[in-house]
């Protein structure tokens, strides 16, 4: 899963950096608002937090930005602004929830999490597609009852194909979910082959063959 900070503070946008990818999100950074602003309207993320105020603008036209696009995103507003008027201005705009500074690193996470689960996977801590259950709490996947060991790359390409299937999802699309904007300097993207050839070859083994086709020219897709 792909977050995006958006926060001023370089301290504490670090800590929620180093905390998250413990936890295996893939996590960009934002320290302005026009950085914020060409970062969320450049490429996909499963959650933006963001701070109001920020150099150079306010965070609230970030949202309204993001909104405008009817961009997917969930939205957690992370501020020090912690008045009910702003509050309710950035529900009304489109955030999905609001936490005020300071708080816990491990409530942060948890609010993700279950803005995560409620967008993408209907509320549900088991995502069950055919033959394939996914435990989103404990990241654990199982193929016809057989546990299946993955690598945290390996398990967010499941995740991002289970999410998408039955659509065909592009070579960059895979590339900036896995590494984010670096996939912007990339000359090739041979890394997404290995990590999909490794993934096949996984599912193979648990009596789960073809489930990933290729679509010549355009990507891959998800079909059982």
């Amino acid at each position: 899963m792909k977050i995006l900070i958006i926060e001023d503070e370089y301290r504490l946008s670090n800590s929620i950096r180093d905390y998250l990818e413990r936890d295996g999100y893939l996590c960009e950074q934002a320290f302005t608002f026009n950085e914020g602003r060409m970062k969320a309207g450049s490429y996909d993320y499963d959650c933006v937090l963001l701070d109001l105020m920020l150099p150079g603008g306010d965070g609230l036209d970030i949202l309204r930005a993001i909104r405008k696009k009817e961009n997917p995103a969930g939205v957690i507003i992370i501020s020090a602004k912690d008045s009910l008027d702003d509050r309710l201005k950035g529900l009304e705009i489109g955030a999905d929830d609001y936490i005020g500074k300071p708080f816990a690193l491990p409530e942060l996470q948890m609010r993700i999490y279950a803005l995560i689960r409620r967008k993408e996977f209907k509320a549900n801590n088991i995502l069950k597609v055919g033959s394939v259950m996914v435990n989103l709490l404990e990241k654990t996947v199982e193929v016809n009852g057989e546990n299946v060991e993955l690598t945290r790359s390996e398990y967010e390409l499941l995740l991002f194909f289970l999410s998408n299937r039955d659509r065909v999802l592009s070579k960059l699309a895979i590339a900036e979910h896995l590494s984010g904007e670096m996939a912007d300097m990339m000359d090739s993207f041979d890394f997404i082959y290995s990590h999909i050839k490794n993934l096949k070859a996984k599912l193979a083994k648990a009596g789960l063959r073809d489930c990933i086709h290729t679509v010549y020219g355009t990507g891959y897709r998800w079909k059982e």
